[in-house]
């Protein structure tokens, strides 16, 4: 895997660094296998344009998400099953009344995960803060072509190719600045094929924070979520420059994976990117 280009942070005169690379890190998604291993795609590096943050940024290598689920079935199947322990409300079920056979709970739209699915994402997007202003690489109405997704990478070409492979569908986005430098970016990249995928593409973008160049930690795990996680970075300084903090946080809730990225001259506190994240997830 190439080594990502040394960050770029703004001057102390008080202008961001001209060559700084967006803090969104997208990845192409179809990197690692769906239902069957496969041989792993050539693993690319995004060229990212938007957030100004810390230049070239790496790609995760390829992660499967089948694999030792075989792990301590030989055992269970040597044990005699174990009883399960009465229900502390046996007389508790949903829906208070059987169905008739072929019939299904309908659920309300509020709670209908599907239905939100299908319809505008960009409204499960959060909404700007009261007081941010438009971020200078704000996309004008909130989509992410699929072939601009593919752009930001070194290989466009072949990041095209593996996401149309794996059914990416849509990429919603929304961006702001606060204060003078700090800017913030959610995007919900979503696919057709069930969760699987969005899952996928989470877990491959995680698998690279420990590393040296990106937050050098494992994260924190995010409440609600099945294996989200949020990372503040080290701060990164260089003589000539104003200091560069940067937070990030990736999670997914069905077929749409997230990807939440912070980025400032001022510290960023775990809270802040927690919050935001809490937030996110919590209009899915």
């Amino acid at each position: 895997m190439p080594e990502a280009a040394p960050a770029g942070v703004a001057p102390v005169t008080g202008a961001v660094a001209p060559d700084a690379g967006p803090a969104a890190n997208p990845v192409a998604p179809d990197a690692g296998p769906t239902a069957e291993p496969v041989a792993p795609a050539v693993v690319v590096r995004p060229r990212r344009r938007g957030l100004r943050t810390v230049g070239l940024i790496a790609v995760a290598a390829v992660i499967g998400l089948v694999g030792g689920t075989a792990v301590g079935y030989g055992i269970q199947a040597d044990r005699e099953p174990t009883a399960l322990p009465p229900l502390n409300q046996p007389g508790l079920a949903y829906p208070a009344k059987a169905l008739p056979v072929g019939q299904r709970v309908k659920l309300p739209a509020s709670e209908d995960l599907r239905a939100k699915a299908e319809g505008d994402l960009r409204k499960l997007l959060l909404p700007k803060p009261a007081g941010a202003k438009k971020s200078e690489f704000a996309d004008a109405d909130g989509w992410l072509r699929v072939s601009t997704f593919a752009s930001q990478f070194n290989r466009p070409g072949n990041a095209l190719d593996d996401l149309l492979e794996t059914d990416i569908r849509r990429i919603a986005v929304t961006s702001w600045a606060t204060g003078e430098y700090k800017e913030t970016e959610i995007r919900l990249v979503q696919y057709r094929a069930g969760d699987v995928l969005g899952a996928q593409f989470v877990e491959e973008q995680q698998a690279y924070m420990p590393e040296e160049d990106f937050a050098e930690s494992e994260g924190t795990e995010l409440d609600g979520s099945a294996n989200g996680r949020f990372y503040v970075f080290p701060v990164r300084k260089k003589a000539g420059y104003l200091d560069l903090y940067e937070a990030r946080a990736y999670f997914y809730r069905g077929d749409i994976a997230v990807e939440i990225f912070v980025i400032d001259t001022k510290k960023i506190s775990a809270k802040e990117i927690r919050s935001l994240a809490e937030r996110q997830l919590g209009r899915l």
